[in-house]
């Protein structure tokens, strides 16, 4: 975090170095294209956190605001930002929590994260400090990493909506005998590298959970999407024929969701009269 009066200055972006441990899967998305406009319009809104690069004499690497420093460079901008003198274990701590807090990354992104710290040798109180987590929720994230390969975790993406307990699921597939090699050959095929990281997701969990010889991955249903008109909020809707599934995203999906059970009567009596309406 940044404290409250720091001196915040501008930078050349092509002095600016990124983190020595990566923390996202995707830097350029429809919510980077967001960022990149927004700043184009009414220019960086807070700054990121720099330190003296450790080993490269007149320049910085970046300890949070990755995504603000490629913007800027993209847009030929010099960027906002505050010069700290930064360790590595308070570089990493600062990285994570900063993203914590901006709720950015997805579950698979921060679990990946807490991977390289643990390999990278840091100690569990630190990875602990930069994901703001207990000791057994760290301990859940790194055993999906140590079962799930590496090129599996990367091959399906951030998947921004899948998160911890169907990770878990999916990474206690990865304990029966030759499953690496099924969802390797999976991944590899054309159908899965062209779709969108939460169908990845959906289309592995269904292609190991049954038999599956081809190594082909198996098709979930279509996901439907829904954007309102001011763009602000957006829901996935998955339907089997048995079963609807409604996840929303947007600033205040929790109190729309609230909103949207406390008016269920009405909405399901709507239904019925449409429906009436159709027959008749």
């Amino acid at each position: 975090m940044i404290e409250e009066g720091a001196t915040v200055i501008d930078l050349d972006p092509a002095l600016i170095d990124n983190s020595f441990v990566t923390d996202r899967l995707v830097e350029v998305d429809e919510q980077f294209r967001e960022l990149v406009e927004a700043i184009r319009v009414r220019g960086q809104d807070s700054p990121i956190l720099v330190r003296p690069h450790p080993t490269r004499e007149g320049r910085y690497q970046i300890a949070f605001g990755h995504r603000r420093a490629r913007a800027a460079r993209e847009l030929g901008r010099p960027v906002r930002a505050v010069v700290k003198k930064l360790d590595d274990r308070d570089h990493v701590i600062a990285q994570g929590q900063e993203n914590s807090a901006r709720a950015d990354l997805s579950f698979i992104e921060r679990t990946m994260f807490a991977d390289k710290l643990d390999k990278l040798g840091f100690d569990r109180e630190t990875i602990m400090a930069a994901l703001s987590a207990e000791k057994t929720t760290v301990s859940k994230m790194l055993s999906v990493t140590k079962r799930i390969p590496a090129d599996v975790l990367t091959a399906i993406g951030a998947a921004r909506a899948i998160g911890r307990d169907r990770w878990h699921d999916l990474s206690v597939t990865f304990e029966t005998e030759n499953v690496d090699d099924r969802a390797a050959r999976i991944v590899a095929t054309p159908e899965f590298e062209a779709a969108e990281p939460d169908r990845r997701f959906d289309m592995l969990v269904a292609s190991l959970g049954r038999a599956n010889p081809t190594g082909r991955p198996v098709m979930p249903l279509p996901v439907e999407h829904w954007r309102s008109y001011d763009g602000e909020a957006r829901a996935k809707i998955k339907n089997d024929g048995a079963q609807c599934t409604i996840t929303l995203r947007a600033e205040q999906a929790s109190a729309f969701g609230v909103y949207l059970a406390s008016n269920l009567d009405g909405l399901y009596q709507a239904f019925e009269k449409a429906q009436r309406s159709r027959k008749a």
